[in-house]
């Protein structure tokens, strides 16, 4: 005859609830046997298993809570995806900030449940020639959405007001005429009845060079290191000048600047989805089972008077 088998649980770098008695995310990998989980009965004594095996439950418990927040901002999402299509309307949401500000990690998070038919995420490479030689909103407006439609920008025309003059990209009268035309362009958007959301993802010098060294070590993650990347550190002032600039001149009543503290990734994602959440109407919000007021210590509305974060 056979050996008997001992049903087990993996506790490795997936999460869940422990109630349920599924997957944690933790650092390091545990075997659970099922005699060891015979007597857990609840959250408490699950914690109290994992305490023995001497795990960092802090970690753990906080990892949870943000699973659970994320499931139901995008149980909402989707609710508010539905009013989107049925109603035809029109969004748009721009993601920028520095590089390794975490937002395609964010953008990922937003659609990660929502239907990739009623979605598009755009992130452009450098224009081509026939591209250059174009106004230079010409290939963004191509992809601004269709009714019932959200479109996603993973870095959009602000190109032009931070990147391109910090690198020399552009000439100082493309960068002026940009800085003119930003703002009637969103007015126009505006009046037609698209629904512009823009997010600034902001991480301190300290931070940025960590998630850099980060990505230089992940062999999975080398290909998000640029040349432009590389340059980030040593041109940090320079970046912080256009920024500021782009505040004070496109920052409007009808297209405001959203500044995400992005330092805590887990906490700029969810606050980010809260904030679109609350900004935006749709069918069944006010059943909604998770506040949907964003952390103003997290989100902050841009205020030429307020000093920024860098």
């Amino acid at each position: 005859m056979s050996e008997p088998t001992n049903k087990v649980i993996t506790l490795h770098p997936t999460t869940v609830d422990p109630t349920e008695k599924k997957e944690v995310t933790h650092a390091k990998t545990l075997v659970l046997s099922e005699e060891e989980l015979k007597f857990v009965d609840s959250g408490k004594e699950f914690i109290k298993l994992l305490e023995q095996k001497q795990l960092d439950v802090k970690r753990i418990l906080e990892t949870l809570e943000y699973e659970k927040e994320l499931k139901y901002l995008q149980i909402e999402l989707n609710k508010l995806q539905s009013d989107i299509v049925k109603n035809n309307r029109r969004v748009v949401v721009i993601y920028e900030g520095r590089d390794a500000a975490g937002k395609g990690g964010t953008i990922r998070r937003f659609t990660q449940h929502l239907n990739p038919r009623d979605i598009e995420v755009v992130a452009l490479t450098k224009p081509n020639e026939t591209e250059r030689g174009q106004w230079y909103f010409q290939r963004y407006i191509q992809r601004l959405p269709a009714p019932g439609t959200i479109v996603f920008f993973d870095r959009s025309w602000y190109n032009r007001a931070v990147v391109e003059p910090v690198m020399g990209f552009c000439t100082k009268k493309e960068y002026d005429n940009f800085i003119l035309q930003v703002p009637e362009f969103e007015n126009m958007l505006h009046e037609d009845g698209i629904e512009l959301i823009k997010f600034w993802f902001s991480i301190s010098k300290d931070e940025q060079e960590k998630r850099f060294k980060s990505r230089r070590k992940n062999p999975l993650k080398q290909w998000k290191m640029s040349p432009v990347d590389e340059k980030a550190q040593e041109l940090w002032d320079s970046y912080t000048f256009y920024k500021q600039q782009m505040f004070a001149h496109t920052h409007t009543p009808y297209s405001p600047w959203i500044i995400i503290q992005a330092d805590n990734k887990r906490r700029a994602r969810l606050e980010s989805m809260r904030y679109m959440l609350s900004k935006l109407k749709y069918e069944g919000k006010e059943n909604s089972p998770i506040t949907l007021r964003p952390d103003p210590k997290v989100v902050l509305r841009y205020n030429h008077s307020r000093r920024l974060p860098e």
